[in-house]
């Protein structure tokens, strides 16, 4: 996927998140380990947000198990240079046809 098109699919996931009650805390956060790119907080839990899209297959099967231990990596940096020990987790949200949020993924 291109850059444009990934910049318009958190673009609709932002929008999405925010009309949900989400507040965004942060965007495209890098770190030497990775990238979340979205952060958002609602009833006091931080919520990683893992964007993907695409079109004729499932965007969700493209968060690996090695997508996700960059994303907790991240996550522990981000917390850590933040000094933030509020309760979390990781979300995504699928654009495609639809926008929906798989929340609290894992392996």
């Amino acid at each position: 996927m291109s850059k444009k098109k990934g910049n318009i699919a958190e673009d609709l996931a932002c929008e999405f998140l925010e009309n949900n009650g989400f507040k965004i805390v942060e965007r495209n956060f890098y770190s030497k380990f990775g990238e979340i790119d979205i952060i958002v907080q609602k009833d006091k839990v931080l919520h990683f947000i893992e964007v993907k899209s695409g079109e004729n297959f499932e965007p969700i099967y493209n968060i690996t198990f090695k997508k996700l231990e960059k994303i907790i990596k991240t996550i522990n940096y981000f917390l850590m240079i933040k000094n933030i020990t509020m309760p979390y987790q990781i979300d995504a949200v699928i654009v495609n046809e639809k926008i929906e949020i798989v929340e609290n993924i894992t392996f």
